[in-house]
């Protein structure tokens, strides 16, 4: 099952690699296909001092928890995703977070739910009739 995955859900695996969402991104390659934006990897390097900081793991441990939370995740670069996809997301985000359109348009290309945390994301896209989300409590049922 391919899904989504959301840069609050990587943050959280990196700072819990032995939680919840950090042992479903380790440990469930078999079961699911997990796939995010390219720049999601730029997104992490750049908060590597803030997740050390609020961690209390070194930058070295650090780098390691994203590598194990990271090593299943394919990274697709925007290029590959269909344009119609990209105008479907960005009408439905540009009043909620438009931060959050890649998202989206890789749902809408892959055909797959998005994993997320983000509670006002989902809210909004909801009422507009977009409920492809899926949460930690449903993949780990899906195991």
């Amino acid at each position: 099952m391919k899904v989504i995955v959301d840069a609050n859900i990587v943050f959280s695996g990196i700072l819990n690699s032995n939680g919840k969402i950090g042992d479903l991104l380790i440990n469930s390659q078999r079961h699911f296909n997990f796939i995010a934006p390219d720049f999601l990897r730029a997104e992490i390097f750049k908060h590597h001092s803030r997740l050390v900081k609020i961690s209390g793991m070194s930058l070295e441990q650090v780098r390691e928890s994203e590598f194990q939370v990271c090593k299943d995740i394919t990274f697709i670069s925007a290029e590959q995703i269909k344009r119609s996809a990209w105008h479907i997301a960005e009408k439905l985000v540009a009043d909620i977070d438009p931060k959050d359109t890649h998202y989206v348009a890789y749902s809408k290309h892959f055909r797959c739910k998005i994993w997320s945390g983000d509670k006002e994301l989902m809210k909004g896209l909801a009422k507009k009739g977009f409920t492809a989300f899926i949460s930690t409590d449903e993949l780990y049922k899906l195991l």
